[in-house]
């Protein structure tokens, strides 16, 4: 009877210390999401903080943007920033020639990324990998090396302020191909397998499977090089010269004098030059997700 009690207060004694160190870990687990979720919100709010600031100044008088205490609620409120910065420069042509601009190099670079990514991932031919490397390699040269010689290729095709200057030289991106050549990597080959022996062609196994599977890395890729493009300010600088074929970053310039800058309305312009990023990274937000959750998975 002894050994039976002794056997049974030992169980009890185990079974209570398991309790107690499971009441522990979830109490330290709790601890833990409770920090990060505080560490996230404080960072989440610093990110924000230089917007808000943006928007408080664009809707402040002249007079008030150096004012020396911090006004976050402009008092009065100024909307007619807005209309006299995008009265001050012809913002609607500067707009299109944006927005048409982007489109195309993002159309461009996903096509001819994909279809090189598809090629280095999938297809089999001499030299395959150390032409891909040799391409990787592009990715080492700094863009001011190149700058020069493009610039001069730009002259002598006479397409200085032109959209070809503005468009051809972004078509084509190593870092583009690198990151969709990894995803393909990752796609299973019985569906081509299968696409194959339904007499499916190369490029009908490119457009119809490879692509429809690999709407993450298409979204993710098409909104890094809009947002690439749209906020590219060095390269429209050199090869454009009348306000016709000017973008936006080169608008923003305007606002900036030689002696003094007019804070409100280039905060204004920067607003309204914002919201079509916005719209894109919102319209992509649902695929970066989607990507998170299958790395995820297969990690």
């Amino acid at each position: 009877m002894a050994v039976v009690e002794e056997v049974a207060i030992s169980q009890q004694e185990f079974s209570e210390g398991y309790i107690l160190a499971r009441k522990r870990k979830a109490a330290r687990d709790i601890t833990i999401k409770t920090l990060t979720y505080i560490a996230l919100s404080v960072i989440g709010v610093s990110m924000l903080i230089p917007l808000l600031w943006m928007l408080s100044t664009s809707l402040k008088e002249p007079g008030a943007v150096f004012s020396s205490s911090m006004q976050w609620i402009p008092n009065p409120v100024v909307w007619q920033n807005y209309v006299e910065a995008w009265n001050a420069q012809p913002f609607g042509r500067f707009y299109l020639n944006s927005i048409f601009v982007g489109a195309m190099v993002t159309i461009g670079q996903v096509v001819t990324s994909s279809m090189a990514a598809y090629a280095f991932a999938r297809l089999e031919f001499p030299g395959r990998d150390k032409l891909f490397f040799a391409y990787l390699a592009t990715m080492m040269i700094p863009g001011a090396v190149t700058m020069i010689p493009q610039f001069i290729l730009v002259r002598k095709l006479n397409w200085v302020d032109t959209y070809w200057a503005l468009i051809l030289p972004g078509l084509f991106s190593a870092f583009g191909t690198f990151m969709l050549r990894q995803f393909f990597m990752t796609l299973p080959r019985d569906l081509e397998e299968a696409a194959k022996i339904d007499g499916c062609s190369l490029f009908g196994i490119y457009w119809k499977i490879i692509m429809p599977l690999s709407m993450p890395a298409l979204a993710t890729l098409t909104t890094m090089t809009f947002m690439g493009s749209w906020n590219n300010f060095m390269w429209p600088l050199i090869v454009t010269n009348s306000l016709e074929m000017k973008t936006l970053p080169i608008g923003l310039q305007a606002f900036q004098g030689q002696f003094s800058v007019e804070w409100t309305l280039l905060m204004a312009a920067s607003l309204f030059t914002l919201l079509p990023v916005i719209v894109v990274f919102l319209a992509g937000q649902r695929y970066f997700v989607e990507g998170i959750q299958m790395g995820a998975i297969k990690g």
